[in-house]
């Protein structure tokens, strides 16, 4: 299974940016998709996630209300819009594909990972 994510970019503080997750391969194997993050310094942190047969959706608290998750299974493509963008939130966001069917915070219950991408927001 392979996973691109892509979207990141520069944003100013209270903007929106919309980062995508597009999985190919054998995403028969992919029942749940995450997505983490991880500031400079910082160890990688639990965002958000979403199964893909009944939408079950969890979110870490510093991003409840500001993102949502949501999913195209007919692209097997998953979306995390943010919204209300804090400095904090300025990390390195990673896409992650889970074999179970719940959804999950723990990264090590997430078997594959894409590559990062970047969004920097700015005071």
């Amino acid at each position: 299974v392979q996973l691109q994510a892509y979207g990141g970019g520069l944003m100013q503080a209270g903007g929106s940016l919309r980062l995508s997750c597009a999985a190919s391969g054998r995403t028969f194997s992919v029942n749940g998709m995450g997505w983490f993050r991880q500031a400079p310094g910082k160890e990688r942190e639990f965002v958000a996630a979403i199964n893909w047969s009944g939408g079950s959706t969890l979110y870490a608290d510093s991003v409840r209300g500001r993102f949502t998750v949501s999913r195209d299974n007919t692209k097997m493509t998953v979306y995390l819009q943010m919204n209300s963008l804090k400095p904090e939130d300025t990390a390195v966001y990673y896409c992650a594909g889970s074999q179970i069917g719940v959804v999950a915070s723990r990264s090590d219950m997430y078997r594959y990972w894409g590559q990062g991408t970047l969004v920097t927001v700015s005071s």
